[in-house]
Order: structure tokens, then C-alpha cells, then sequence
């Protein structure tokens, strides 16, 4: 591999937040210098509500990188910060807030983003969830030069791997995560020493993929069961897929789409030993579940504590 052979002088600034960023932060650290981190704010977690660090400030610190956690980015200290690290270049992967002007001129080489779809297609916070819900059949990363839109900027470089029937969000995060933050280390010498140029992005096929939330993870019957079969691998492992049953909230982990032929939706019944929901078009059975506050078991497991579950 061909790097930057200037890497060491070039002052960068890395911006990331959750498990998906930490693979670029460790390649960037041992290919240039990186002068600080910025990432969110600690939040409270768990049922205790204990505050809890964002994963890269965790390996930020392990890497003895000085960190700063803003609200915004705009506020006067961090932008002083900013200026006092004087980057020669920003990168960014999964950072959780959109950058504004004057933080995008500020690096003499601009900000880069590590984006975790085939843009134009799934702009926005949950790209990897949206691939597997449409249903999509690839994926990839694409490293991009940002603008003031929403993931609009030109790109740089672009990867595509296969989406499986058996991949769920989680699997294929720490996929893009690996492959996006090669093709970044790939990607920025012929950058910056102004032998590839970002290419604008193409205006048909943009899609956008908002930020998830818990409601995105309920099943709905009255839909396929190839979408909630396809809504289960998108919501695993946040925000996990749900109905409610027995006055309580029924977590799905994993299902398989079969045949329930003259059932009502939302009908429950057994299929060889399975709990399994009829949807609008066949029946969803329920290979992993999770009642409430207990572990992630088997379907044929949770049925010999589910006397109630078949209904008309």
C-alpha cells in the first residue's frame, strides 16, 4: 500500500462517536498525526442511568489522543479548540452532528466522511438499517469530501459488498466498518497530494435514511412477512424489533417467513413447534425471542412458558 509520504506532518482531527468509527480512528492514528477527537457528549445509559462514554472517546484516550465532547460544534470553545489543533485535515465517521461552514473551511485539505452506503443512496443516520429494510441487495462505504448538505458532498472512493439474507445491521457494521476505514487509508494520499479529485454525486437514485427510533422497531402485522422478516435484521441490535403480547412488549430477534393459508393477521399459532403471527401475506415465524427481563431464547423454548399463545 502506497501512503501519503508526508503522513506523519499532517495534522489531523478526527470527529466519530459510536463503534462504527473506531476502525478509522486506529488506522488514522498509526498513519497520521492526529491531534484530537471530537465526539458526542457522555449519556446516561442502562437502567441506572450512569453516564456512559462514547466508544471512540474510550480508544481516543487509550491512544492518549486529547478529546473534546461539545453539544454543538458551533459553541465558541470548541471552535477555539478547533482552530488552536489547526488541522490540516477533518475526518469524520458517523459523528452524530451535521458540520457547519466555517468548521468545513477551516482544514486546508477540507472534511472527509467515511459514509456507510453507495451514495447517493441512504444520505443520513441509519444507512445500514435502511439497506437491510428496502431489502437492498449491496452495500458499501463511500468516502466523500463534505459540503453544507446532508451527505450531498463529491466523492472521493467507493466499496460495495453483498447484503446476505442471513446479515442483520449489527453483522454488517462491523463489515463497513473494517472496509471503510481501509478505503480511507487507501484513499487520502492520491487526495492530498492532488491526484484524485471528488467527483460530484450522481442526482438521480438519492435516498435518505433518518435516525431510528424505538417505534421504528414495532411489527406491524398488517405488512408482509417479508418486510417484518426484513425489519427484525434492520432493527437488530438497536432498536430491536417488537409487538406487544400478553400486555407486555415481545422482543423478536430472529424470524423465517412460512405459510399460515386462511388465517385472519395477527392470528397465532404453532408451526412445528415455533411460535409464529400471521401477516398480511404468510406467517412470520418466531425462531428467536426475547420476553421481558429475561435473556434472548428459542422460540421452542419461550413457547413451554407461553401456555396462551395460540389464538383464533
Amino acid at each position: 500500500m502506497v501512503l501519503y509520504n508526508r503522513g506523519m506532518s499532517i495534522r489531523v482531527v478526527f470527529m466519530g462517536s459510536p463503534d462504527f468509527a473506531l476502525a478509522a480512528l486506529r488506522q488514522l492514528a498509526q498513519h497520521y498525526q492526529v491531534v484530537g477527537v471530537v465526539t458526542q457528549p457522555d449519556r446516561a445509559s442502562g437502567r441506572g442511568r450512569e453516564l456512559k462514554a462514547p466508544p471512540v472517546k474510550l480508544l481516543a484516550q487509550q491512544l492518549r489522543i486529547p478529546v473534546m465532547q461539545p453539544q454543538k460544534l458551533r459553541e465558541p470553545e470548541a471552535m477555539q479548540q478547533l482552530r488552536e489543533w489547526n488541522p490540516d485535515l477533518i475526518v469524520v465517521a458517523a459523528f452524530g452532528q451535521i458540520l457547519k461552514k466555517d468548521v468545513l473551511d477551516l482544514p486546508r485539505f477540507g472534511c472527509i466522511n467515511v459514509h456507510a452506503s453507495l451514495l447517493p443512496r441512504w444520505r443520513g443516520a441509519a444507512p445500514i438499517n435502511a439497506a437491510v429494510l428496502a431489502g437492498d441487495e449491496e452495500t458499501g462505504v463511500t468516502i466523500m469530501k463534505m459540503d453544507v448538505g446532508l451527505d450531498t458532498g463529491p466523492m472521493l472512493a467507493m466499496k460495495k459488498i453483498r447484503i446476505t439474507p442471513d446479515d442483520i445491521a449489527g453483522s454488517l457494521f462491523e463489515a463497513l466498518s473494517t472496509l471503510g476505514a481501509g478505503l480511507l487509508i487507501e484513499t487520502l494520499p492520491a487526495y492530498m497530494d492532488g491526484k484524485l479529485f471528488p467527483q460530484p454525486q450522481p442526482e438521480e437514485g438519492a435516498t435518505y435514511a433518518p435516525m431510528l427510533k424505538k417505534e421504528d422497531g414495532r411489527l406491524d402485522f398488517n405488512h408482509s412477512a417479508v418486510e417484518l422478516e426484513r425489519r427484525i435484521r434492520a432493527m437488530n441490535p438497536w432498536p430491536g424489533a417488537w409487538f406487544e403480547w400478553d400486555g407486555n412488549l415481545l422482543k423478536v430477534s430472529r424470524g423465517v417467513v412460512g405459510e399460515g393459508k386462511g388465517m385472519k393477521v395477527g392470528s397465532r399459532f404453532i408451526v412445528e413447534g415455533r411460535p409464529a403471527v400471521m401477516c398480511a401475506d404468510g406467517a412470520l415465524i418466531l425462531e428467536e425471542v426475547q420476553p421481558p427481563g429475561k435473556k434472548i431464547m428459542l422460540g421452542k423454548a419461550f413457547l413451554s412458558g407461553a401456555r396462551n399463545w395460540e389464538s383464533s
